[in-house]
């Protein structure tokens, strides 16, 4: 995989750093001497999921500043929710991690996690914003509704480059391999840093290490499930609904790019860990070009 170094600027970064009077660091745009990066690491699976523990170990002992701030309990699916209308706490987590790693335990989604670390908890921005290892993929569509993806992204949000990493398995719990290549990418982007703000989404396949065939720069693919709501009653008689989503199929619709690239969905069968560079700005190009020259008439109310 071939990075070019980034432009020496982003705004958003400069100006989140001017808000919090914070002193100038090493960042994501500048090489680092000593390879020692500054490390923000989330999840949806909580604080005591092995994944989370698996990536902060291994890069903790490989000598990064590594904070954790993750739910205090499982956050799947949670998409980017935040919480607005009730407290969000947070307590420090001992003997859980590394003895280097500081670690808290938010009542928040993975999205309130992020944003209080940035804004409250740490003293200085990070270098990288990681979230996972989740335990089971982050596919296609399946995107628009991770809380792993979600709290990655809300590091691009606030300017500062960030990788979602996930193990496509729900059953595995071989999380070494993923935080394998998790230390090898993040010493690359030390040395290399991504030539724009970007969320990487990496899955790695449920395989052993010597069976992964390798990296691929994949596009975003498309799963499609069946809702299958389950009508239960509970033990006082009430009705209610449990949502168990099957896999329908994996379509593969997506037009071609350029370089044509696979789609994760492909790249993931073959036993490639794939590597899809995403954005949070939705705007789809095709459709400002297909709807400029529509002519939108305006209800008789809006008549002055």
């Amino acid at each position: 995989m071939q990075l070019i170094p980034l432009h020496p600027s982003f705004s958003l970064v400069a100006e989140w750093r001017h808000k919090r009077s914070l002193p100038k660091i090493p960042t994501f745009h500048s090489p680092f001497p000593d390879q020692s990066m500054k490390l923000l690491i989330s999840n949806d699976d909580g604080i005591f999921a092995l994944g989370i523990r698996s990536l902060a170990n291994r890069l903790a002992n490989a000598g990064h500043q590594v904070t954790v701030v993750c739910p205090d309990r499982e956050r799947s699916a949670t998409g980017h929710g935040l919480t607005l209308h009730q407290p969000i706490r947070a307590d420090r987590v001992e003997s859980v991690f590394h003895p280097n790693v500081k670690a808290w335990a938010c009542s928040g989604t993975p999205s309130d996690c992020v944003k209080l670390a940035l804004w409250a908890l740490l003293d200085s921005p990070p270098d990288l914003v990681l979230s996972g290892i989740n335990h089971g993929s982050n596919l296609g569509t399946d995107v628009l509704y991770s809380g792993t993806v979600s709290a990655a992204m809300e590091g691009v949000i606030e300017g500062i480059p960030s990788i979602a990493f996930s193990l496509a398995s729900f059953v595995s719990s071989e999380f070494q391999p993923a935080a394998a290549f998790a230390e090898s990418l993040v010493a690359q982007l030390a040395q290399q840093p991504l030539p724009e703000l970007l969320l990487l989404n990496v899955n790695v396949p449920a395989v052993e290490a010597e069976a992964i065939a390798g990296v691929k720069v994949t596009r975003q693919g498309i799963r499609r499930y069946i809702d299958v709501f389950e009508k239960r009653l509970d033990p006082r008689g009430k009705t209610y609904y449990w949502l168990a989503g099957e896999l329908l199929e994996d379509v593969n619709d997506a037009p071609e790019s350029t370089e044509h690239a696979p789609t994760d969905v492909q790249a993931i069968r073959h036993n490639y860990i794939t590597l899809t560079p995403l954005q949070y700005n939705l705007t789809a190009a095709s459709g400002l070009k297909s709807l400029k020259d529509w002519k939108f008439d305006l209800p008789v109310e809006y008549a002055k």
